[in-house]
């Protein structure tokens, strides 16, 4: 066949790229991870639960569970060396490049560097979701004059998150939202930046540089720096009561309405109805409403005007706002979480590798001769 004659799909849209028992997200809204529904998992799971599902592929014994947890404490820490070096950083890098370079750092402190069997990239992937968020924690408060602080066997993943970064022992309350939002950031199939990963391992590169060149995609705001834009929407729209006026004039200029849409989903994030939960709940325990009100009111002149509907990030903003996480460090926490999925990706790919080498239509000119 002629290459110029082959379909071309612009972003690879409907593209099939490959094969996965991970993830499935069901364009009719579905999305299950090891083929157990979402919303069951984060109503009734822990996020170490979730990931040690992504990673081994069968949700954990108790006593499984108990050794996974205890893993992910004993790893927690940073080496010396980083640490030092985080004290070097300009204060004001941002959160995203400091996580980008401190991860790729942390590979030469792993004793399973280069190995690419299977037990070694889980071993790995074990210190990565460990570290990662020591790693933005420990950045945040170095580079915003403070020392990190620690506390770690008796916390969950979510929870020693709140406390290291705060320095104060979380609530009930803020640890759960934190832990559904984990468990919902944790996979989602071959969106851009785990699509990212399995390139980069297809070349057969170590774990670290996959999950790197995936921080790498997930920066950007078409991807998981949406959630902050649609933090800064939100506090710009304030209420309710100004949601259709303002969504009218953005519209008017053909500005794009962040937080909706979505390039699988045809009738909506099955995630949106978790969050629209979790945000009433944290938003109650706040004494703050109106971001929900805010919310919901985008959801309705949204689907009436465009048609378009709520995804994460209009919802998981203000989740993280309320559990007073700087807008800066949402794309650090999807991180956090979609790791997990990263990796279960990586070891799938180098399972089973085949290079990932696509190809082009050439749009250029004609073959010609150099001029004489």
């Amino acid at each position: 066949m002629s290459e110029q004659n082959v379909e071309f799909s612009p972003g690879l849209a409907g593209v099939i790229a490959g094969e996965s028992s991970i993830c499935w997200v069901d364009p009719n809204s579905g999305l299950r991870y090891r083929g157990y529904d979402v919303d069951d998992l984060a109503r009734d799971s822990s996020f170490e639960e979730i990931a040690w599902l992504l990673l081994q592929g069968e949700m954990p014994s108790d006593a499984q569970l108990k050794t996974f947890r205890n893993q992910l404490a004993a790893d927690r820490e940073l080496p010396p060396a980083v640490i030092k070096i985080l004290h070097d950083y300009p204060k004001d890098a941002r959160a995203m490049d400091v996580l980008r370079t401190g991860t790729s750092l942390l590979s030469s402190f792993d004793p399973d560097i280069g190995k690419l069997d299977h037990d070694a990239n889980v071993r790995k992937s074990i210190r990565l979701l460990a570290r990662m968020t020591t790693l933005v924690t420990a950045s945040w408060r170095i580079m915003h004059g403070h020392q990190p602080v620690d506390k770690g066997e008796d916390l969950t993943l979510a929870g020693r998150f709140l406390f290291s970064l705060t320095g104060h022992a979380p609530k009930p309350w803020q640890i759960k939202a934190l832990n559904i939002m984990l468990i919902l950031y944790a996979e989602h199939e071959f969106n851009a930046s785990t699509f990212a990963a399995r390139v980069t391992a297809s070349t057969l590169a170590d774990i670290y540089s996959a999950v790197v060149s995936a921080i790498g995609t997930l920066e950007g705001p078409l991807h998981g720096g949406a959630n902050e834009e649609a933090m800064k929407m939100l506090r710009d729209i304030g209420s309710a009561g100004n949601a259709e006026a303002w969504v009218k004039e953005r519209l008017a200029k053909r500005e794009k309405i962040m937080g909706f849409g979505h390039r699988v989903y045809r009738t909506g994030d099955s995630r949106v109805p978790i969050t629209r939960r979790v945000l009433g709940e944290v938003a109650a325990e706040r004494g703050q409403p109106h971001w929900l009100e805010v919310c919901m009111k985008l959801e309705e002149v949204m689907q009436k005007e465009k048609g378009l509907f709520a995804n994460l990030d209009l919802y998981a903003a203000p989740i993280l706002y309320l559990l007073e996480i700087p807008a800066a460090l949402n794309t650090p926490i999807f991180a956090c979480s979609r790791v997990t999925g990263w990796c279960a990706h990586v070891i799938e790919q180098q399972d089973h590798n085949r290079l990932i080498r696509p190809r082009c239509l050439y749009r250029g000119p004609e073959p010609r001769s150099l001029p004489r």
